[in-house]
């Protein structure tokens, strides 16, 4: 390393002797110190550190004092702005040790304030305070006033980190009070700021919401991006305690928008590969700094002469060995560099693809659940109407309406169970069925569709299938009714197939090829890919002749995946398609014959009795008021569920119907609250169910059932019958 150094001064004593007399005319502070502001001035930080540096050390080497603290504290200065806190501690700390020996002025009291705001961004509270106490005993001294508030405004932040609101909100609060004026505005916005979250730590929701309004509007004049994507956070953190989960999204995406951007302008002002060069220039004008002290004792040196003689060579080949292995190193670390800052960028990658995936399946089913609620009073006021007895010239407008709530009851349900593939939520069941009696139970529900299109609907069923097998048969009925329907819908006076064969068995292990053919309308060629998107029917054409809301097949290239298989499609113009899969089965034993009760309603059963229908829809609580009567009950509303728990204690009831989703305290928690002093009294759910609900879910409560919005009539009654 010592000849590597010797040939270093060499070198640099023959560049130092061809530029002596240009460097002489451009060393100053002065000079320095302009090229840096103006690289600063166009976010060319890495510049800006590059010559600020060249600052300090001409006023070191002329023996500037002052000059060189100065320069010191705004080399500080500028690694705080590019969040490089461990460097701006360093250097604003020989900044303060060089000022020191000196009188005290404003740069001084400026490095102690900055040093409490790099121990800020590094939670290190301790050594911020102390260094602000520094700070604000200069200030004094120096008689600078307009330094309180911000001072003050760390020091409440200090508190509250530490947990001691109440010395932090009195800090907080006198910022407030003050008169607007340019420089308070960003103080008193971080200030309201501060409130609204002491507020929203303590559960005072409205009150952190008006401080966090407030907050935003100041730092639209200020225009301080870091603190406006703190109160956007804390915007979204308070509407989501509220459950306004829309709004809470709203804000949650602009603050992911802003620090995207800030994250960006950051970038700019000095790159990794930036901060990483000027580093490297740094190292190197520190060893070129050691070399020219080397130079110097070996001047001093009788032997210097003949030691760089006879160094030379060996230093020729010294130094080609080390350049060599120096590149190597700088190769090999870029490249380590490089292909880390790849997989980060990949995994960010796929972060947002999640985030986008989850926002949208958190979206449709947000959609779909708030659907639900405004169907339920169509389907009910519609089945209301339909009880009175109509006129015949408005029967036909009634039954329309039902066919109308049917269909979006349906849409909403296909969206719902998309959702739930999607998200990973759908449950697959085994269980022992038998598939022939479930085939022909699908060709006896679809006979009527077969018979309306004149078409010659036929099922064959290989004998070598097993009786009974084990596996999913609700999703297999979903399958095959969506497949089956299509069929019969898009082929008029034509044959519809549907095909089961045994392919293979082995020790319990069986294989079964299904076929849905059919002679209708075909698929083009050109849309045989994209007829299994959501929302996808061929054409606009074929939408608006043949109807249908597109989800079907998506749901059933879904389904089939999730329980082993994969569709196959094959279809001509005008010739008809083919759907096939494979699923996979065990072998399952004889299934004991239970009858099914068929649902009884005993209207008499429910006359007089008391029922408590717990529900914040003014037109929800209408219709469940007058089905409960024309059925002679009596009835009583609440719209929330503090009042439902209060009356249940205070009164009898024979029935509760309990809406999951109330303002204050939803119905899961007043349910689990009754069930502390009433065991008793049948507690039915009523829920438009999202997502995030399941029966289970609902009955873990103290629900004895639940009856989804909207619902069939009989349904309803049934279920009320079944426990009264």
């Amino acid at each position: 390393m010592r000849i590597f150094n010797l040939l270093l001064i060499l070198v640099s004593q023959f560049l130092f002797s061809q530029k002596n007399n240009t460097s002489e005319k451009m060393d100053s502070v002065a000079y320095y110190s302009n090229i840096a502001k103006s690289n600063l001035s166009e976010n060319k930080y890495r510049n800006a550190l590059y010559y600020t540096q060249k600052a300090i050390a001409f006023s070191k080497a002329n023996h500037k004092t002052e000059v060189q603290a100065i320069q010191t504290y705004n080399l500080g200065k500028l690694y705080y702005d590019v969040k490089k806190y461990d460097d701006a501690i360093k250097a604003i700390n020989k900044s303060l040790s060089v000022s020191n020996i000196l009188k005290p002025v404003p740069e001084q009291a400026s490095g102690f304030f900055l040093l409490g705001m790099c121990y800020m961004q590094k939670k290190d509270f301790s050594n911020a305070q102390i260094n602000f106490n520094k700070a604000q005993a200069l200030y004094n001294i120096l008689k600078i006033n307009n330094t309180t508030d911000l001072i003050n405004l760390q020091k409440g932040i200090i508190y509250k980190s530490t947990g001691k609101l109440n010395l932090a909100a009195p800090i907080f609060s006198k910022i407030v009070a003050k008169p607007n004026t340019p420089s308070i505005l960003d103080t008193k916005a971080e200030a309201l700021y501060q409130i609204g979250t002491i507020e929203m730590a303590n559960n005072r929701n409205n009150l952190a919401l008006n401080y966090f309004n407030k907050s935003l509007d100041l730092n639209a004049k200020n225009k301080n991006l870091e603190q406006k994507a703190n109160i956007l956070l804390a915007l979204s953190t308070v509407y989501e305690k509220m459950l306004d989960k829309n709004i809470a999204y709203t804000y949650l995406k602009q603050h992911t928008n802003l620090k995207e951007s800030i994250s960006l302008l950051d970038n700019e002002k000095l790159g990794v590969d930036d901060y990483e060069k000027f580093k490297e220039t740094e190292r190197l004008e520190e060893l070129a700094k050691i070399n020219k002290e080397n130079i110097q004792k070996a001047k001093t040196s009788k032997f210097s002469k003949l030691i760089s003689i006879l160094a030379i060579a060996l230093i020729s080949i010294l130094s080609l060995l080390s350049l060599s292995l120096y590149k190597n190193n700088i190769i090999r670390t870029r490249s380590n560099q490089l292909l880390e800052e790849k997989n980060k960028e990949l995994i960010l990658a796929k972060e947002k693809a999640e985030k986008a995936t989850n926002a949208r399946t958190e979206f449709l089913s947000t959609v779909s659940h708030e659907l639900r609620t405004p169907l339920n009073a169509i389907n009910g006021i519609t089945h209301l109407l339909l009880e009175e007895k109509p006129k015949k010239s408005q029967m036909h407008y009634l039954e329309s309406l039902q066919f109308s709530g049917n269909y979006l009851t349906n849409f909403i349900n296909d969206i719902l169970e998309i959702n739930k593939i999607d998200s990973k939520k759908a449950e697959i069941e085994n269980i022992n069925f038998n598939l022939k009696q479930l085939l022909q139970n699908i060709q006896s529900s679809l006979k009527e569709l077969a018979y309306e299109n004149m078409n010659d609907f036929s099922i064959t069923i290989d004998p070598d299938i097993p009786d009974y097998l084990i596996g999913d048969p609700t999703k297999l009925s979903q399958i095959l009714m969506n497949l089956i329907n299509n069929a019969l819908k898009f082929t008029h006076e034509g044959e519809v197939c549907v095909t089961s064969k045994l392919v293979s068995l082995d020790n319990k292990q069986s294989s079964i090829y299904f076929e849905v053919k059919d002679s209708g309308i075909g698929i083009p060629k050109d849309k045989q890919e994209t007829v299994f998107d959501s929302f996808s029917q061929g054409s606009v054409g074929i939408n608006r002749k043949y109807g249908g809301t597109g989800l079907g097949l998506t749901i059933v290239k879904k389904l089939v995946r999730i329980l082993g298989g994969e569709i196959k499609l094959e279809s001509a113009v005008n010739k008809g398609c083919s759907f096939s899969f494979e699923l996979p089965f065990i072998v399952g034993e004889k299934l004991v014959k239970v009858d099914k009760k068929p649902k009884i309603i005993n209207d008499s059963a429910l006359v007089d009795k008391k029922i408590l229908v717990v529900e914040d829809n003014k037109i929800n609580q209408m219709i469940f008021k007058k089905m409960l009567e024309n059925k002679g009950m009596h009835c009583e509303i609440i719209d929330n569920g503090e009042d439902a728990i209060e009356i249940s204690r205070n009164y009898k009831f024979d029935m509760i119907l309990m809406d999951v989703h109330l303002p204050g305290i939803n119905g899961t928690i007043a349910t689990k609250k009754i069930r502390e002093f009433d065991k008793k009294t049948p507690i039915i759910a009523l829920t438009a169910i999202s997502l995030n609900e399941n029966r289970k879910m609902l009955l873990s409560y103290g629900m004895n059932d639940v009856i989804t919005k909207p619902f069939v009539p009989e349904d309803f009654y049934a279920t009320i019958t079944k426990y009264i």
